[in-house]
């Protein structure tokens, strides 16, 4: 299909989608065309309209399909369709008239301050290269609230010790600069000191790498996250994003404007920092009805 091919490198070059995001996207597509070319005999997205999209999304319902996902999969139809609409290519567009189901909200998971506190005052991350590269990890990952994506293709020239920042790439390639504190900045020192003493088989530019010398993969991150936060937490997730969500709820508990945790998480808009709030909420509930004498 010529539009879905024009969509796509659309999607990939203009709009910089991750790869993650644009297969995600072509198998969107191919699911409802495929479901189109079953139930109703055509693949033409011209002949699509709104009732074909509403059976659909009846028949992810039915099988059990949650609404998240859904959602994201009429995301991709929308997003298709004004391209279309755009480019001339159609005349009317069936999803104006879709409406996507109600999504519960999920709070984020977090860490509790106290827990982290003792993970890096008492946790043991090993001796040696690895120890201290697997210990800066979770460091770096709670002191900034970078995503796994932004840490893994840091490289060295990124940080500034001078001035105590890192430079992350974000999401669209959008750059962004992150403070962090002086242990941190001693603790990267002596981290780059051991490195560049290593007798590595291979050479990256890369700044997290393995006994080697390679890259680590977007892989190991979460072996290391999982491995030091079960001691940390009862929690089910144990995830680099969970250390995310830990960072902006922190600073938010402790008195952080909105916005400029919104700045350093690279959130496009207010909204999907708000979501953080909702914490800080739940926790100044929970001290009140502690503290408040008619509580």
């Amino acid at each position: 299909m010529k539009a879905r091919s024009s969509f796509i490198q659309y999607i990939k070059f203009e709009k910089r989608f991750s790869p993650h995001t644009v297969l995600a996207y072509e198998g969107d597509l191919d699911q409802f065309f495929n479901y189109a070319k079953l139930t109703y005999e055509t693949e033409s997205p011209d002949e699509i309209n709104h009732s074909m999209v509403r059976s659909w999304i009846v028949s992810m319902m039915e099988q059990k399909i949650t609404p998240r996902s859904i959602n994201r999969k009429i995301t991709t139809l929308k997003t298709f369709y004004k391209f279309l609409l755009r480019n001339g290519e159609i005349t009317n567009n069936p999803m104006q008239k879709v409406q996507a189901p109600k999504v519960s909200k999920r709070l984020p998971v977090y860490v509790e301050e106290a827990n982290m506190k003792v993970l890096f005052s008492e946790g043991d991350f090993g001796e040696g290269f690895i120890g201290l590269r697997d210990r800066l990890l979770m460091e770096l990952f709670y002191a900034t609230g970078m995503r796994l994506s932004e840490l893994v293709n840091l490289k060295d020239r990124d940080f500034d010790l001078g001035n105590c920042q890192v430079k992350v790439l974000g999401k669209r390639n959008k750059e962004r600069i992150i403070p962090f504190a002086d242990p941190l900045k001693n603790m990267i020192k002596e981290y780059l000191t051991l490195k560049n003493n290593q007798q590595f088989t291979e050479h990256s530019e890369r700044f997290f790498v393995e006994e080697t010398g390679v890259p680590v993969s977007p892989k190991k991150p979460y072996y290391i996250v999982n491995k030091y936060l079960k001691h940390a937490t009862t929690i089910s997730k144990k995830s680099p994003h969970v250390l995310r969500h830990t960072f902006a709820t922190h600073m938010l508990n402790n008195g952080a404007d909105l916005n400029s945790v919104k700045e350093l998480l690279g959130h496009a808009n207010l909204a999907a920092t708000q979501v953080y709030t909702h914490n800080t909420i739940e926790k100044l509930k929970k001290v009140y009805k502690q503290a408040h004498p008619r509580a």
